[in-house]
Order: structure tokens, then C-alpha cells, then sequence
């Protein structure tokens, strides 16, 4: 329903003046019943989104824009910006609502999507990290202490974490504590340290199940509520603040929900739709007592670590915009100002992962087209390619496979490559050691 909304605001949006119903359903590309679209108007205009001008049949509508200009953002959308209005209206004024389980019943894996494929494939684009085998080496594991390091601050302060940067990297380091902060603030931060390095331990072997959930759970919460409820579904009833989302009851159709969101997040093969996935809905059933948006968000880590991808650490999240969107998804099951919010935050990490690369003498170009080189040097070697005609084959493939702005920097460093290629480097590239053997002797 929410893209159809969006359709009947952008009708609004391009038409300046006031419409009557009539007008508005004509310029709808999708037939809507009139009756229907009446309910979304009204609702429209209930939450101030739209101004209702004249009574009767004479009534006409027109997109408030002084909605939009009283919330300015660099990333958000309009649609967005409409939606985080409506939520953030009194909380008398909006309507109580409960979860919505077919709102998750009706998600099918790899057809249905939060996250479009042009957001999927940026986001893919800037992700690659520079090793694939945990984070054995020095300058991974550097690079990883410090997003790492951001994902503890990050999260706690979007929890009300007093800590700075800084203070947090001293206690995760040094374990200096500043004198001034609570010690449940220190506890919170050392728990998230602890679900982080749970989770880069087990790289290869953390899959996206119920006991990981669980344990991720455990570990954050360990020491901040009753040990008995760390990492067991909720008994009790629990609120959320500043909403009028009435959450779930009953520890049995909790954990069957619970296993609902696993099941389907484990079917999809997207990481970055998994991720957000598992952001997004294990906020919303809220099946523990306490610690559930910390938890998510940890666990919306376990797609992208297990591949190899650049952790999301919400670097530079607002946490009033952050709880807005949570509210929209609880109230309105609207995930773009959340996906929105994920995007610009991902990207920022990975233009912190960019800096950093850099500082430890990290070659971005062989990072981003391994996969490419290996298939490229594995054909040459097949295809028994050798002496002058390899800057031929590097060149050709340059032009049709990489973008202008690297194909110098590419055609450089894979022509590196073929030159300094071992029987031990070829792991991986579906070639045998006397293929490869056979090739080196003719090479030159």
C-alpha cells in the first residue's frame, strides 16, 4: 500500500494546484477505487500531510508543503520526510496500532525487497573489504579495532550512552574508565565488545539462526537486566515510548515469530537485504524484555561480516531521526525512512573503511576487482596466453569490464599480478598446479 501512497503524493507534488477525488484518481496511473482513495486522503490529511480546501463536492487536495520545509535532511526522501512528520505529531494524536504479522507473512525472500537493487548495488560497490579470511593480517585487524570501536559508540549512543569516541576507545583498549559515568554506561559499551568480537571470531561459522539471536542478545544485555532474561524470550509486557505500537504477548507466539524472522532471513541471499531485514524486524517484535534495538542492530552485522563486507556501524545517526524511523515502522510498517537512514549511514562507514585503507597502505584497486583479476588471469592461464599477448588480453578486458577512471589503475596492478604469481596464490582460481606450472614456463 505504501507505494501506492507514494504514487497519490508525487499526483500532488506535480500538480501545484488544488484536485478534486476525480482528478486525482484520472492522473493515478494504477486503477484505485474512489472509496479507497477517499480513506487515504483522509488519513492524508488527518496527519497534516495533505490540506483539505472546501467542503462537499467542491472539496480539492494539496500536499502541505510546509511539511517538507520544516524538516530539511540531506538524505531523506520526501516520502520520508511526510512520514516522519506523521510520527512525530503528539502522541495523542495518532492512532494505537498492534503488530503486524502479515506485514511479515507476506515478505517473500529474493522477491520481495526493502532495500531496491539500485541501493543494493551501491551499497555492494563501496563494501568489499580487503581480506576474506577473518582478520588474521595486521592491517585488518587495525581497520577492524577501529569500526569496530565506532560500532560500540555508535550503538550505545543511540541508547543515551554518554561516552565520547574517544572515551570509548580508551575503555575498549585500555580499559580506562572516566571518572564521571554511570557504570552501567561502561557496562553497556564493554557488552557491546564483547558481541562484536563474539561475532569476528566466528566469521566463517555464525550463521543467521535462532541461537545466534539469542546469544547476541545474551551478551549485550548480560548484567543490564536479570540474568534469567538475558537471552530468553520475553514473559512480560513490555511499552515502547513515544509510540502507540501495542507489541506482542505471550512467550510461545513470541519465539514462533521469532522463528518466522530467522527463517526467512536465512532464505535470502541478498546480505544487505538479509541485513536490514534483521534490523527491521527483530525492532519490531521486541521479543526480549529489554535490549531488543541493540540486539538488531548487531545482528544486522552477522550478513555483512560473514561476507566479508564492511560492518555497519551507524556512523553519524541522528538518534532522534533514528527513533523516528523505528516509530514509522512500528505504527506504519514503513521501512524507507529506516532504509534511507541505513544507506546514508553504510556509506559512511565505508568512506571512513576508504580513509583508512589509504593510511595502512591498502590497494583499494586490487580490493575492489580481485574476483575480476582471478577470472581474468585464470582464462589467460586456461587459454595458454603468455608473452605480449597478456597486456593485450589485460587491455581488452580493462575496456569492457571496469569503469574509465580505473582502467589504468587496474591494467597496472593485474599486469603486477600475472608478474608476480605463485603456486600458492592460485588458490581459488579453478586452475591446477601444472596448468599453472605449464604457463610460468612459457610466460615470457
Amino acid at each position: 500500500m505504501t507505494g501506492k501512497i507514494d504514487a497519490l503524493i508525487s499526483v500532488l507534488k506535480v500538480h501545484t494546484d488544488p484536485m478534486s477525488v476525480g482528478e486525482i484518481k484520472a492522473a493515478l496511473k494504477e486503477e484505485i477505487p474512489e472509496r479507497t482513495l477517499r480513506r487515504w486522503l483522509k488519513v492524508l490529511v488527518d496527519e497534516g500531510v495533505v490540506l483539505a480546501l472546501g467542503q462537499y463536492k467542491a472539496r480539492r487536495y494539496q500536499l502541505n508543503s510546509i511539511v517538507i520545509q520544516s524538516h530539511p535532511s540531506p538524505f531523506f526522501s520526501e516520502h520520508s520526510l511526510l512520514v516522519l512528520q506523521a510520527v512525530e505529531r503528539p502522541i495523542f494524536e495518532r492512532e494505537p496500532c498492534a503488530y503486524h504479522e502479515a506485514w511479515l507473512k507476506q515478505y517473500i525472500p529474493n522477491e520481495s525487497f526493502y532495500l531496491t537493487q539500485a541501493e543494493r548495488e551501491i551499497l555492494a560497490q563501496n563494501s568489499l573489504l580487503p581480506f576474506e579470511e577473518g582478520i588474521a593480517n595486521t592491517y585488518a585487524r587495525k581497520i577492524f579495532n577501529r569500526l569496530l570501536i565506532d560500532l560500540s559508540y555508535n550503538s550505545s549512543r543511540l541508547e543515551g550512552n554518554t561516552y565520547t569516541l574517544i572515551e570509548t576507545q580508551k575503555l575498549i583498549l585500555e580499559g580506562k574508565v572516566p571518572l564521571d559515568k554511570l557504570d552501567v554506561e561502561k557496562l553497556m559499551i564493554l557488552n557491546h565488545k564483547q558481541a562484536i568480537q563474539f561475532l569476528v571470531d566466528r566469521i566463517g561459522r555464525i550463521k543467521v539462526d535462532l541461537n545466534s539471536i539469542r546469544t547476541m542478545h545474551y551478551l549485550l544485555a548480560d548484567g543490564l537486566i536479570l540474568a534469567d532474561d538475558a537471552g530468553q524470550i520475553r514473559k512480560e509486557s513490555v511499552r515502547i515510548s513515544l509510540s502507540t505500537y501495542i507489541l506482542v504477548e505471550g512467550e510461545k507466539r513470541l519465539l514462533q515469530l521469532l522463528e518466522c524472522i530467522v527463517e526467512t532471513a536465512s532464505k535470502i541471499r541478498d546480505p544487505f537485504e538479509q541485513s536490514f531485514f534483521l534490523l527491521v524486524h527483530i525492532a519490531y517484535l521486541q521479543p526480549f524484555i529489554d535490549v531488543n534495538k541493540r540486539t538488531a542492530r548487531l545482528c544486522s552485522n552477522i550478513p555483512l561480516i560473514k561476507n566479508s563486507l564492511i560492518p555497519l556501524s551507524f556512523n553519524d545517526v541522528d538518534k532522534d531521526e533514528y527513533i523516528s524511523s523505528m516509530i514509522a515502522i512500528y505504527e506504519y510498517n514503513d521501512t524507507r525512512p529506516l532504509a534511507e537512514l541505513y544507506i546514508w549511514s553504510y556509506l559512511r562507514s565505508c568512506q571512513q573503511y576508504q580513509a583508512l585503507s589509504v593510511e595502512v597502505g591498502i590497494d583499494m584497486i586490487h580490493v575492489r576487482y580481485r574476483q575480476l583479476q582471478r577470472k581474468l588471469i585464470a582464462k589467460m592461464i586456461q587459454e595458454k596466453i603468455t608473452g605480449t599477448a597478456i597486456k593485450v588480453a589485460i587491455q581488452e578486458f580493462a575496456r569492457k569490464n571496469v569503469p574509465d577512471e580505473d582502467q589504468e589503475a587496474f591494467i597496472d596492478n593485474t599486469q603486477h599480478q600475472v608478474d608476480t604469481l605463485e603456486e600458492y596464490k592460485i588458490v581459488g582460481m579453478g586452475i591446477s598446479v601444472q596448468e599453472f606450472l605449464a604457463w610460468r614456463k612459457n610466460k615470457k
